[in-house]
């Protein structure tokens, strides 16, 4: 039988004694010594290897023998189990490609309801690969692409197919407008929510605006306090050293724009605290009421704040706050 088309033939046309590494027994490698047959294949034209099952798709190694080195791969690096067995790092990556590959056909085309989006880069010159989680299984099912354009993000929905497209109730993805775009047109039902990491770093921005017009706005010695204090401003406090803290206290005693402007965008945070749609709902009403209360909208310098928070890109959907504390985009992120 042809190793391509798997075409039966009639005789052979070579053939050689070739050892195949199999499963070790102890401390000892076993290697098999079969013979393997050539065939003139009709339909390919050519003289190709004869099909033989329990070989891996690299030939010098049987299937459970790769199967092995797959399950090791689950847990172990792979410079590691080369150096364990005594393997190539390429011949490593192959045996484990064909694990993963085997895994996924047994598991068949998932049907997933709550998807998180995500882009990596796997070299240098801004190249990216799109990769898809299942919220709800917390394990990703897609990876693919040819950058992280709409066209890319296309191709994981016509993998998917369109019946299990119109399944997925929700999706959560960074501000990228592509992912947002792919995903209308192709699960116009899902809910679109943003990712908590990137929602923050808006107000972050929003918060470095206010920072640059007080800078701006002011001259002399009130600028000291500003001047240099640009990563103190937009740490956690937890994270800042005491002489961080005691820098950002000064800070923001000294600027009542910028203390106001902090308290808004650390208080934020506190809407992925709630389980319930109603209590996030009402947290989020009230802090931009607060906003109004404070007449920041009339005020230059925060602004840029009021601008962030209260446009239409960061109203998330309150009902999925517990969701996105407890399984938002942070797996596929990391």
């Amino acid at each position: 039988m042809c190793g391509c088309c798997s075409r039966v033939q009639r005789g052979w046309y070579d053939r050689r004694v070739r050892q195949v590494r199999d499963l070790s027994c102890g401390d000892a490698r076993v290697y098999l010594e079969i013979e393997v047959r050539r065939v003139e294949c009709r339909g390919c034209a050519a003289v190709k290897r004869e099909r033989l099952d329990f070989l891996a798709d690299n030939p010098f190694y049987t299937k459970r023998f790769a199967h092995y080195v797959g399950r090791r791969c689950r847990t172990e690096t792979i410079t590691a189990i080369a150096q364990e067995l005594h393997l190539d790092w390429d011949t490593v990556k192959t045996l484990d490609k064909q694990y993963m590959r085997a895994q996924l056909a047994r598991a068949g085309t998932p049907g997933p309801k709550a998807i998180g989006i995500d882009e990596i880069s796997i070299r240098k010159g801004h190249t990216y690969r799109i990769v898809v989680s299942d919220l709800q299984r917390k394990r990703p099912i897609w990876f693919g692409g040819e950058d992280r354009s709409e066209a890319s993000m296309a191709q994981f929905y016509e993998w998917l197919g369109s019946k299990k497209s119109r399944r997925i109730g929700l999706a959560v993805m960074d501000m990228w407008k592509p992912f947002r775009n792919a995903t209308r047109a192709q699960a116009p039902q899902a809910a679109i929510v943003f990712d908590k990491f990137h929602v923050l770093r808006h107000l972050g921005e929003a918060l470095d605006k206010v920072r640059k017009a007080e800078y701006a706005r002011l001259s002399g010695k009130d600028r000291r306090f500003i001047k240099g204090q640009k990563y103190t401003l937009l740490s956690h406090r937890e994270n800042l050293t005491l002489e961080g803290r005691k820098a950002l206290k000064t800070l923001l005693a000294a600027n009542k724009r910028l203390h106001t402007a902090y308290l808004l965008k650390e208080s934020f945070g506190q809407l992925w605290s709630y389980s319930r749609e109603p209590w996030a709902r009402r947290f989020f009403d009230h802090w931009c009421a607060s906003l109004k209360w404070q007449r920041l909208e009339n005020d230059g310098a925060p602004k840029p704040l009021c601008h962030k928070a209260c446009s239409p890109s960061c109203a998330i959907p309150f009902y999925l706050a517990v969701l996105l504390n407890h399984s938002g985009n942070a797996r596929t992120s990391g």
